[in-house]
């Protein structure tokens, strides 16, 4: 009876997509035929402008503590410099992770509008990493590194933490590691 539910289940799926494979009667496969407005190959415009995503090996990826002093919340400020040779786009969020002497802390989005950011060559876009200030009087978690993994990309690169070299230590009620999206920082904060 229980193969008979998946199957069935199965089957619905299937009839489902295939329901979404046509659009307009026509195979969703099927190349859309050039408007009149459409520009032709070679010519300007948005099929003539798009970029790919930048890449995790085309990018160079600094870090710099940009913490203003007497601040409780720090701040690292992130570059992304793009040492390719063609321009290429960024769009929301970094993954990022702090190693620390307890493990990895995955740092949370902050949630502002994640814009999308062509760079050309040798140009730089920034985001920000803020976290909580350990003036506990305590050794808190002690960060080992900065792990960075830049927008649709899976590949990481890590870093030397350059901010305060430890979190406070609490019972999750704190301020949390947060990131910003892809231009949340500006050249030296």
């Amino acid at each position: 009876m229980r193969v008979t539910k998946l199957t069935v289940a199965a089957l619905a799926v299937v009839a489902g997509l295939s329901l979404t494979a046509c659009e307009n009667g026509n195979d969703i496969a099927e190349p859309p035929k050039p408007s009149a407005s459409a520009p032709e190959q070679g010519q300007d415009g948005p099929a003539a402008t798009a970029t790919a995503d930048c890449r995790t090996d085309e990018l160079e990826v600094t870090a710099s503590d940009v913490t203003i002093e007497g601040d409780t919340v720090g701040t690292v400020a992130v570059e992304f410099a793009n040492g390719g040779d063609r321009d290429c786009t960024l769009t929301g969020y970094a993954g990022v992770d702090l190693k620390t002497n307890a493990g990895s802390l995955a740092a949370e989005r902050t949630g502002e509008e994640a814009p999308s950011v062509t760079l050309g060559n040798g140009k730089s876009v920034w985001f920000a990493v803020t976290y909580p200030v350990n003036d506990s009087g305590g050794s808190g978690a002690r960060i080992t590194g900065l792990v960075v993994t830049p927008p649709n990309q899976t590949k990481s690169v890590t870093l030397d933490w350059p901010g305060t070299g430890s979190l406070p230590v609490t019972d999750g009620s704190g301020t949390p590691v947060k990131v910003g999206p892809i231009g949340s920082a500006g050249q030296g904060g």
